[in-house]
């Protein structure tokens, strides 16, 4: 009885030093990101990103790339390529953020980042404590996100605001959802997964997943509660 408590309290041990350098190297991704897209502002290249739409979709496109290659190639990569591939995607995404600030002001970019922090953590944390299963809620929220990604496309070219103010505040409801789903996942992948390396690549992967709902979900909320200039 006393080795089967020790092995368990061994196998928490790990398992939470395992989500704490998942949350580490999130916390490193969104830093990157958000010095990143304050030099693009403060250097003024800002307003050459804004004027430039080939080099705004090339960075796009280059970011796109970046994460389709590290979720199919992330079992083949070393650890090292992965966490490099993670921490160039980080700041090619603060300068594509940058752009937020033409658009809205600091402060409303400020507020809706903190309420985006307390509304993620607490979502994660209930992801993580909770004893329900969550699987099944993830499965139909990664449907209604394929669903939000085609009526965003699709609002593009038809730019209907009735159907904007439905994208913001579904996408709101969808990656709220995702964030304690994906919270939960990757537990289960950290009671699971064995090695240095491969705890490292899932780290990264568990990190970029996390650091997604949290940029989509203060996006999100900066539509609705961000104030243009």
């Amino acid at each position: 009885m006393n080795q089967e408590v020790m092995n368990l309290s061994v196998a928490e041990v790990e398992e939470r030093t395992f989500i704490s350098k998942v949350y580490r190297w999130m916390g490193l991704g969104l830093l990157i990101t958000a010095l990143t897209a304050y030099f693009v502002v403060s250097s003024g290249f800002v307003y050459t990103l804004a004027s430039n739409s080939i080099l705004f979709w090339g960075i796009i496109i280059a970011e796109l790339g970046l994460v389709i290659y590290l979720s199919s190639r992330i079992q083949k990569m070393s650890a090292e390529a992965a966490t490099t591939t993670f921490i160039i995607y980080s700041a090619l995404n603060g300068i594509t953020l940058s752009l937020i600030f033409l658009i809205y002001t600091g402060a409303s970019v400020a507020s809706t980042f903190m309420t985006t922090a307390l509304t993620f953590g607490a979502m994660s944390a209930y992801g993580y404590f909770t004893k329900r299963d969550l699987t099944t809620m993830g499965s139909y929220l990664q449907m209604a996100l394929i669903g939000l990604i085609i009526a965003s496309v699709i609002n593009i070219f038809w730019a209907n605001s009735t159907m904007y103010w439905i994208i913001s505040y579904a996408g709101v409801l969808i990656f709220v959802g995702l964030t304690a789903y994906d919270t939960q996942k990757i537990k289960k992948i950290g009671a699971a997964v064995e090695g240095v390396q491969e705890t490292q690549k899932a780290a990264i992967m568990g990190a970029l997943t996390l650091y997604l709902d949290f940029i989509m979900l203060f996006l999100m909320l900066l539509r609705i509660l961000g104030d243009r200039k």
